[in-house]
């Protein structure tokens, strides 16, 4: 017998009533400030028609405090999968059009749902965070909600890869929930994200600060390092998250999404030899060769506002996708510093869980020297790079492309530290320290001493630099797989990539390396 025409009737006015929100008048009004709708956002992230919604008859279970006769269609959050890119990934989007997107028990739970579901299939898991925050109504259930939703970002972690959006307002404890997963895409319209708003901060410190100084996605991006990427809009933001999961499996025992050509291209790229200035203490921009290096010059920076004199990012060579890691000599001479070295190693540790190949190009006079640095803990923060190469089992291949000296040439991944493969170009200089230096330090007497003292010292760094830092004498030693003129980079890395996507290292049994944190 056909389905009853009032069950019809009912099953469609409750979908009209999940569909609509809160309502066109706020949706419009929504539109008006340049924002999507939290459906329009799930719209724009998955493939047309692809999308299949989790808990659209949801609502609220709250009673009393004046919520009992109020309906929160979906409880303030639409859930569910679809595909991206043609592959399946979850995501939620909170609807700040129902009782401001805040969080209660039934709200959580769907996103906790959600989640459970996305590490037992193995795929992504997306978050557009747009709420006010607690549900004070709810009490603690919404408190316990949150503490459902952190725990479950946890063991998601190294599990399959999680994406959060900020397109909205991001207060308080709901903060956290973002800073756990692995990249944070953040909209410079519109959203903010902070522990304590400025009213708080004045009450309880005296000092007065604005929204702009302590939530804005510019704050995030160039100060704090909280946020990975910012955006103009909300369109922008769910493309570019389509982008980043194109250089991510969908889980870690998924290979990443590689696009092998049928055969190598192994012809030079005579720029490259043009890239390096003749002076070896002239700055360069390492994104410039970065550009020669990848597939049509696509280079998915990552964090390129903060820490700048460290670039990091995803590209393909030869459709092989991998991250890069590289010495921005343009920026404090390219040293590593505190920001540098954390921005290096949780790059390197998101690429290690994923088996992302990992390709380090080295120009590194050093650590950042100074008091601020010493005192703010340069040792225990330099430490991490260390730590973060060292233990990472993907696949490691490292190309030397000038300076590379003391304690920082071993922070970005030398053979020693486990590099797979390190290549290095003829103007490579790998010693303890710079030739000038050393020279001054082992020959002073013999400089004193001479005639011509300037040209005596001149004298002494060219044999120290052919003796001691050249890499040929590295090489020489098996601490460099092979010297490589620059114009043959791309195609070296193109085959040493394919012949390490086999790569299989394993490590003695125990829960985990304790990382200097």
């Amino acid at each position: 017998m056909p389905i009853a025409a009032p069950l019809m009737e009912t099953l469609a006015e409750r979908r009209h009533l999940a569909l609509t929100g809160g309502g066109a008048d706020k949706l419009e009004a929504r539109h008006a400030k340049g924002l999507l709708g939290a459906r329009e956002r799930l719209v724009a992230l998955f493939d047309p028609h692809t999308f299949m919604e989790w808990g659209m008859h949801a609502d609220h279970d709250c009673h009393g405090f004046g919520l009992d006769d109020k309906s929160f269609p979906g409880d303030g959050v639409v859930t569910g999968v679809g595909y991206v890119n043609g592959r399946p990934a979850a995501a939620f989007s909170q609807d700040f059009t129902i009782c401001g997107g805040s969080l209660g028990r039934i709200h959580s739970k769907k996103i906790s749902d959600l989640m459970d579901y996305a590490m037992k299939a193995g795929m992504p898991i997306i978050g557009i965070n747009d709420s006010g925050g607690a549900r004070i109504q709810e009490g603690d259930d919404s408190l316990s909600g949150y503490g459902q939703v952190f725990f479950r970002n946890v063991q998601a972690s190294g599990l399959v890869p999680q994406v959060s959006v900020i397109a909205g307002p991001c207060a308080g404890g709901a903060a956290y929930s973002p800073a756990l997963t692995d990249f944070v895409i953040m909209t410079k319209q519109n959203a903010n994200m902070f522990i304590c708003g400025p009213d708080v901060i004045k009450a309880a410190t005296g000092q007065s600060v604005t929204m702009d100084e302590i939530g804005s996605a510019t704050a995030h991006a160039s100060i704090s390092g909280n946020i990975h990427f910012t955006t103009e809009n909300d369109t922008q933001a769910l493309e570019l998250t389509r982008k980043l999961l194109s250089f991510l499996p969908s889980n870690n025992i998924a290979d990443a999404p590689h696009k092998l050509t049928p055969a190598l291209d192994l012809a030079p790229d005579p720029q490259l030899n043009e890239i390096i200035p003749a002076d070896p203490k002239a700055p360069f921009d390492v994104l410039k060769v970065i550009a020669r290096l990848v597939d049509g010059g696509d280079f998915l920076e990552v964090q390129k506002d903060w820490a700048k004199n460290l670039v990091v990012g995803f590209g393909r060579i030869q459709g092989v996708v991998c991250g890069i890691v590289a010495n921005q000599p343009l920026v404090k001479a390219g040293t590593l510093d505190i920001d540098s070295s954390d921005k290096g190693a949780r790059f390197i540790r998101t690429c290690n869980v994923y088996s992302i190949p990992i390709v380090t190009l080295v120009d590194i006079p050093g650590f950042m020297p100074g008091l601020a640095q010493e005192r703010g803990g340069i040792i225990r923060h330099g430490a991490k790079m260390l730590f973060a190469y060292a233990a990472a089992t993907a696949p490691k291949l490292t190309v030397i492309l000038r300076k590379a000296y003391g304690g920082a040439y071993l922070a970005m991944c030398s053979a020693d530290m486990g590099a797979d493969m390190v290549y290095a170009w003829p103007t490579a200089e790998i010693a303890v320290m710079g030739a000038e230096g050393a020279v001054k330090i082992l020959f002073k007497r013999d400089i004193a001493g001479a005639t011509d003292p300037k040209a005596k010292e001149a004298e002494l760094v060219a044999m120290y630099r052919e003796k001691f830092s050249s890499p040929f004498e590295a090489a020489r030693k098996g601490f460099i797989t092979d010297v490589i003129e620059p114009a043959q980079t791309r195609a070296t890395l193109a085959m040493a990539l394919r012949n390490t996507l086999s790569k299989r290292e394993t490590r003695p049994p125990k829960k985990h390396g304790n990382i200097p944190l």
